[in-house]
């Protein structure tokens, strides 16, 4: 263009935009020999052009190959055995050593890809994908809502007949002369002062009325004197027993029963009674957990406990790295804590197995039928031999828990009930809940707070929504209160470090939604606020119980607030009566006369005329 430019006359003058001319460079046209000698090169550049595309056009064009594509069946694994996940930003987990990141031996659809859609299918997905590569999710057809449907589809069903597995003893409780003396009689009137019943086959063991009676050994029973245990609790009392002797169980107590040590006690027992873990053997103990809090929970326990005769145990759970936890099971261990969906991604992955699972625990068993973990449990229990000896917990006795406990226990289970079949309040905890329109919920909560916690006492503080717990923590910091907020957006990592301040005192107001509102087990909660009411009885309990744990005393306000009367808010208020009439306490007249109504609107509060 500019060769035209000089050839028509020369460089233009050179001014500044929106001015006169600062310069002018002077030129003169091109010489006629310059003038021809460019004319003859741009026709032979015309001319090789057209001869190049002419050779073009003459020859066939073929697709472009696609890369090498080797069945996963014949590619080289990569020595850790953790091949086929990534970290949720594309990068594989453990070393290649210049094999294929993406290989998986397990893969039956892998040899139907073209080198193409493989090339594609390589490419990282982003966080949220729950860690899947473009292969598996492919493979699956395995989107972000349905991944709990597809959880476990490629895990190979076991054939018990043809496995050899290892032999093991889950009997071995031995009767304390003190127990035995006992009369049926005596034991009758013991059940019945703490609300224990029992059903099952005879023979089913006494009770157990001291920690000695137990037969525990030495290394549990320093650690039970460290922890300033007076005495067994109900649950742990019939518990125990039962456990030891090798029987199926089910146990129907609240939140705070002591239901944890109930059957962690046994489960090091059950370890130390069977032959050492060989190299590639799973777990000897499995505990289900619904969510990763109570599964961290039950960890601490079971390394305080177990620590002292030298039991291993692994947390696995999702929302962080695989590889430090698939690290762990490789490197084999006696107990393993999971949440369904995290181990049933290792056990498809070939990181370890469940064939040495002899002790299996569905903690909470209602809240994970609740959750959806129904199929996902299913198809671990197929992983475990049939012989296991199974133990269910549970704070309620519903339909589809008993259907799980008639498939999962071999043998007629003993059960084992504290306090009833129905959900039932702490009796330690004094509830106080006022009926208030919404608009003064937020005044009447931080007037309670003035009026009754202080900077050293722990609060607990339900919000409904993610944007509701995070807006209400601002508040409180602004008015100077040491806040912090917890749900199910924080990362993992900051959801333990608020935990652990808030156990620690470095904070003393957590906001959280219903995800810390079942199996934490955090001491000395003085005060639980329900800043917006759950939707059901049940979750409001399972709220409460969060204080007045372990004989200690509490207090839970809830504030139930309205605008005007739906069949929901009517309903929850009779139960709501209901759950404080259980426990002698008395409604307050306005919640009374709000689940009086029959529904509809009405512009006044209750107990008063429009």
């Amino acid at each position: 263009m500019m060769l035209r430019r000089l050839m028509s006359g020369g460089l233009p003058s050179l001014t500044h935009r929106g001015t006169a001319p600062c310069c002018r460079l002077i030129t003169r046209p091109f010489s006629q020999a310059a003038q021809q000698q460019y004319q003859q090169y741009q026709q032979y550049a015309e001319t090789d052009a057209m001869q190049t595309q002419t050779q073009l056009d003459q020859q066939p064009i073929s697709p472009p190959s696609p890369p090498p594509f080797t069945p996963a069946a014949s590619r080289q694994t990569q020595t850790n055995g953790y091949a086929d996940r990534t970290n949720g930003d594309g990068h594989p987990y453990g070393q290649t050593n210049g094999s294929d990141p993406y290989a998986s031996t397990s893969d039956p659809y892998a040899t139907e890809y073209s080198g193409r859609r493989y090339e594609e299918a390589q490419q990282p997905v982003r966080r949220g994908g729950f860690g899947f590569t473009g292969v598996e999710r492919a493979e699956r057809g395995v989107g972000t809502r349905d991944k709990m449907a597809m959880a476990g589809v490629n895990l190979r069903q076991i054939q018990w007949g043809n496995e050899e597995i290892v032999p093991f003893q889950k009997n071995f409780y031995v009767e304390h002369p003190s127990v035995t003396q006992r009369s049926n009689e005596e034991v009758k009137s013991f059940l019945q002062s703490l609300e224990i019943s029992v059903r099952g086959n005879p023979p089913i063991p006494k009770p157990i009325y001291s920690f000695d009676e137990a037969g525990l050994p030495d290394y549990i029973m320093q650690e039970v004197e460290k922890s300033n245990f007076d005495k067994p609790s109900p649950i742990q009392s019939m518990g125990w027993p039962v456990a030891l002797s090798g029987r199926d169980m089910v146990g129907v107590a609240q939140t705070g029963s002591g239901k944890t040590l109930a059957y962690l006690f046994p489960a090091v027992l059950h370890i130390n009674a069977q032959p050492p873990l060989r190299s590639g053997d799973g777990p000897v103990v499995l505990v289900l957990a619904p969510t990763r809090e109570l599964a961290v929970q039950i960890q601490k326990e079971a390394l305080k406990f177990g620590q002292s005769s030298s039991i291993m145990s692994s947390c696995v759970y999702g929302g962080v790295s695989r590889y430090g936890q698939a690290n762990e099971l490789r490197r084999g261990v006696e107990i393993v804590i999971a949440t369904p969906g995290r181990l049933l991604d290792f056990l498809e992955q070939g990181v370890t197995n469940l064939k040495r699972v002899t002790y299996l625990v569905l903690d909470e068993a209602d809240r994970m039928l609740d959750m959806g973990f129904e199929p996902q449990i299913r198809k671990i229990v197929s992983q475990i031999r049939p012989d296991r000896q199974t133990l269910m917990w549970s704070a309620t006795w519903p339909k589809d828990v008993q259907a799980l406990a008639r498939d999962f226990c071999r043998e007629d289970p003993v059960k084992i009930v504290v306090g009833g079949h129905e959900l039932q309040a702490n009796k330690d905890i004094t509830q106080v809940i006022e009926v208030v329109p919404e608009v003064d919920k937020r005044n009447r909560f931080f007037e309670w707070i003035k009026e009754n916690a202080s900077q050293k006492e722990k609060m607990l503080v339900f919000c409904e929504t993610k944007r509701g717990c995070d807006q209400l923590c601002r508040e409180l910091r602004y008015q100077q209160y040491d806040a912090a907020a917890i749900h199910g957006d924080k990362e993992q990592r900051d959801r333990d470090r608020i935990l652990n301040d808030f156990k620690t005192g470095r904070c003393n107001f957590l906001i959280a939604t219903d995800v810390a509102s079942r199996g934490l087990d955090i001491k000395n909660i003085d005060y639980v606020v329900n800043y917006d009411m759950p939707k059901n009885a049940e979750d409001y309990i399972h709220r409460i119980g969060r204080t007045g744990r372990a004989g200690a005393k509490g207090t839970a306000f809830s504030l139930f607030a309205y605008d005007y009367y739906t069949p929901e808010k009517v309903r929850m208020a009779r139960e709501l009566c209901k759950v404080m009439e259980d426990v002698d306490q008395t409604p307050p007249s306005e919640l009374m006369d709000l689940g009086r109504v029959g529904g509809g609107y009405r512009s006044s509060p209750p107990g008063r005329r429009r």
